[in-house]
């Protein structure tokens, strides 16, 4: 049995999860929840987004299930990636059926640094505005690369692609490209590039079958992502994982969309594949692939789907339906 420490979250993320956790019951593996606050609405009751017994139920699980913050989402997820050392951010980018992808069969991984670059948050205002630190360091630099690799074998990817600006952050996106072809040597069996962002930008619009595994620093790892979301039918479908040594959060990537929140009009693709990436994580592949199929089938038929799918489902009726499919194989 599995300790999985639930934070439900902000809007939507509490209607996704019950999906997901509806979908889960239906697997044959077993897990001991325990619930936790964070978000906008528990800031509103105690004054603080992101309590330390939250932390700590983290800490003590071997992985997490976590919905969405709203506003307080920086004092949140990105708190719990830097107190849990979860330096790996990784977004799947693929097609699935029945939904507005651009291309029918995408399937490539980003792999983003997670603790460091501009999102370490110090910032200071000056007398001509303002100024914000950027940090690439080795250790860190290197152990991405090396889970990019890492992760490209175990999953039989056969290309890894470091994505950087060196030709103008010569000091910190040199450093990180230079790291990535010193892990690279290690890997000779794995094919190697590299690419600028804004050419990655591009490329993803028209060469995205070009990419395996991307690895890349923070900033451009979220932006690309959310590129990546576009190619293959939007947020509602992306789900994320965000690994350290110890444990892992699994995320959607949609955030709280408090227009939607109280509507069980949710799509809960994102949240369902993120307990995906979960199972796969704690290495119990055939039910992840289960439910993955599931999925699938529901998409391929079109007909108990959410609105953005162009169906009249509700979230948990869709989620119901992927249950049923598990339940009668």
């Amino acid at each position: 049995m599995y300790k999985i420490a639930v934070i439900p979250g902000d809007g939507i993320g509490k209607e996704v999860m019950e999906a997901a956790l509806h979908v889960l019951e239906a697997i044959n593996v077993e897990f001991d929840y325990t619930f936790a606050d964070a978000g906008d609405e528990y800031e509103e009751i105690s004054g603080i987004a992101l309590p330390q017994e939250t932390i700590d139920v983290v800490k003590n699980s071997e992985a997490c299930l976590f919905g969405a913050a709203g506003e307080s989402a920086a004092d949140v997820i990105v708190k719990l990636r830097q107190e849990l050392e979860l330096y790996v951010n990784l977004r799947p980018v693929k097609s699935y059926p029945g939904t507005k992808s651009i291309y029918n069969d995408l399937d490539f991984v980003i792999v983003r640094e997670n603790t460091e670059g501009m999102y370490i948050g110090i910032e200071e205002e000056t007398e001509e505005g303002a100024t914000a630190l950027r940090v690439i360091t080795k250790k860190a630099s290197e152990r991405i690369c090396k889970f990019a690799f890492e992760y490209a074998e175990k999953t039989g990817r056969s290309k890894v692609t470091a994505v950087h600006k060196a030709n103008v952050l010569k000091k910190t996106d040199g450093l990180f490209r230079d790291t990535f072809y010193k892990v690279a040597e290690e890997f000779s069996d794995i094919e190697t590039d590299d690419r600028y962002v804004d050419a990655t930008a591009m490329f993803f619009i028209t060469n995205p079958h070009m990419f395996d595994v991307i690895v890349t620093t923070n900033l451009f790892g979220d932006i690309l992502s959310d590129e990546g979301a576009g190619l293959v039918g939007g947020l509602g479908l992306i789900p994320s994982a965000n690994i350290g040594e110890k444990t892992g959060i699994f995320e959607p990537v949609h955030g709280s969309a408090p227009r939607h929140a109280g509507k069980n009009t949710a799509n809960p693709s994102a949240m369902i594949l993120s307990a995906v990436l979960m199972l796969d994580y704690l290495e119990e592949h055939d039910a992840a692939r289960t439910i993955e199929n599931a999925l699938i089938e529901v998409l391929s038929e079109n007909k108990v789907v959410t609105q953005d799918l162009g169906g009249k489902a509700s979230t948990m009726e869709m989620a119901a339906e992927i249950r049923n499919k598990i339940e009668n194989k």
